[in-house]
């Protein structure tokens, strides 16, 4: 019913014991995927900074720039001047997604023990979700 197989698999396989492809170990995984959540809560910030400009916020901003360079070994992340593109600003939904930004790099903090990015996106939650009328909040 079937033909076998006659060729080798294009794909190795552990058992092969080749490695040519690069591997990453789980730590270095979750430091990319934390660096990406918080390059994602930064450019919300920025763009709430762009809205309304605020001192606290301006603060979060450095401080997530300074958890990223961190974390991608000294590379800063490129930072855009943004504008509201929008005609009506919609702050509300911009503080519910990066309250929902903070609460996923909260999350792969915990996972890999990180507690100056764990406490930095808990303070954002509070920050953003204080930021939101509790009727907003619920809506989401």
């Amino acid at each position: 019913m079937y033909e076998p197989i006659r060729s080798k698999s294009v794909h190795s396989t552990m058992a092969d014991g080749t490695t040519d492809f690069p591997h990453r170990s789980r730590d270095e995984e979750l430091d990319i995927q934390l660096a990406g959540h918080l390059a994602a809560l930064l450019a919300v910030t920025d763009e709430l900074r762009a809205l309304a400009p605020d001192a606290d916020l301006d603060a979060a901003a450095d401080r997530l720039a300074g958890q990223m360079t961190r974390l991608r070994g000294g590379q800063a992340p490129v930072r855009l001047q943004v504008a509201a593109t929008r005609p009506e600003p919609r702050p509300a939904a911009l503080h519910r997604r990066a309250h929902t930004l903070a609460a996923r790099a909260l999350v792969v903090a915990a996972s890999r023990a990180d507690t100056a990015v764990a406490i930095l996106a808990a303070e954002r939650m509070d920050a953003h979700s204080a930021a939101l009328d509790p009727r907003e909040f619920a809506a989401s």
